[in-house]
């Protein structure tokens, strides 16, 4: 193992004796009151900043001081993590709080019950090379836009952004091109004339010139921009099912996460260096600090969701999910804040 895997092993179990050390007791009372203490949750990206709260949550130990044993699967995409828990091979999903309401309008009742992020984090820039002259949405008529995969929160963003515009899904081309080497390569080989897409690929064609930002969700302002409103993005969500039968575990959860966000608050950029894992920086601190501080607002600051986004995320979706039935949504069994305020309360976030 390198030195820097052994300094940030060592790292991580530091932290996790010293959160046990601190609150023996209070661990041992904890783990066994939890109906589920082991929990498995899938991700989709886990290097994402849509999910960093979960890894700080792993990465300082908080998962284990709250008696939690987790095991966090990644499985490259929101789609692939999701149909994982509806298998049974894993609990709970770290992922966007939309595809709960997608899930809903199949019949399928999750819940989710903690926030990681308080705007989508994407955004839409076009190729300065392609479109040198760009001077509104409408240039973007009969281009090509590169997105995530079809049908991801990023073509949705795309969608919404270009209907500003008075354009249809038809009158661009949709190609997916993942969110990291393939999506850099799609942009720079010309296949692509716009992309919209997630940190800190979109960090990294900005700062070469490479991209001119069009449409901004990674800030509040740009989110309500775009959405009409606030948009709860990452965030963890389960089976109804499991929220009701494991309601302590969901607490403990919650609690882990919250603690992480509190932690953020007042992190600086060498805190945050030294706890996330070395092959999430892409080889380029810099570059990774630089996304960070993009995205920064954009992260929840105390995992409780905002009253009216549920009812944005739904407009969001009715108008580009042709064959969603908005009138046999249940808002309210798609999200909780009853877990959120306690951890708030908790750590004072």
């Amino acid at each position: 193992m390198s030195g820097a895997g052994v300094n940030r092993r060592m790292f991580s179990v530091g932290a996790v004796l010293a959160a046990s050390a601190l609150g023996a007791p209070a661990l041992r009372a904890q783990s066994s009151r939890l109906e589920k203490p082991r929990v498995v949750i899938a991700v989709g990206g886990r290097a994402s900043f849509h999910y960093l709260p979960l890894t700080l949550a792993e990465q300082l130990g908080y998962f284990r001081a709250e008696g939690l044993e987790v095991e966090i699967s990644d499985f490259g995409g929101g789609d692939r993590a999701l149909q994982a828990v509806v298998g049974g091979s894993a609990d709970v999903v770290s992922g966007s709080y939309e595809q709960v309401i997608k899930l809903q309008g199949k019949g399928q009742f999750f819940q989710a019950f903690v926030l990681q992020g308080r705007a989508p984090q994407i955004a839409l820039g076009v190729s300065a090379r392609s479109l040198p002259h760009y001077r509104s949405l409408a240039d973007l008529k009969g281009r090509r836009i590169g997105v995530a995969a079809p049908g991801s929160a990023t073509n949705m963003m795309a969608s919404l952004a270009l209907a500003r515009a008075g354009l249809k899904a038809a009158d661009v081309s949709y190609i997916g091109v993942g969110s990291s080497a393939g999506a850099l390569a799609a942009l720079r080989s010309g296949q692509i004339d716009a992309l919209c897409n997630s940190d800190p690929v979109m960090t990294l064609l900005e700062q070469k010139g490479e991209v001119r930002i069009i449409a901004d969700a990674r800030t509040l302002k740009g989110t309500r921009e775009v959405y009409g409103g606030p948009m709860p993005a990452g965030c963890l969500y389960a089976p109804l099912e499991f929220v009701q039968k494991y309601p302590d575990t969901a607490q403990a959860l919650t609690h882990a996460i919250v603690h992480a966000l509190k932690w953020l608050q007042t992190a600086g950029p060498g805190d945050i260096i030294k706890t996330v894992p070395e092959a999430y920086l892409l080889g380029d601190r810099g570059l990774y600090l630089a996304a960070f501080e993009k995205v920064r607002e954009a992260i929840a600051v105390d995992g409780v969701f905002p009253e009216d986004g549920a009812r944005t995320a739904l407009r969001a979706l009715a108008s580009y999910e042709t064959g969603l039935k908005v009138e046999k949504i249940d808002l309210a069994r798609t999200w909780t804040n009853q877990f959120a305020l306690r951890a708030k309360a908790r750590f004072k976030a």
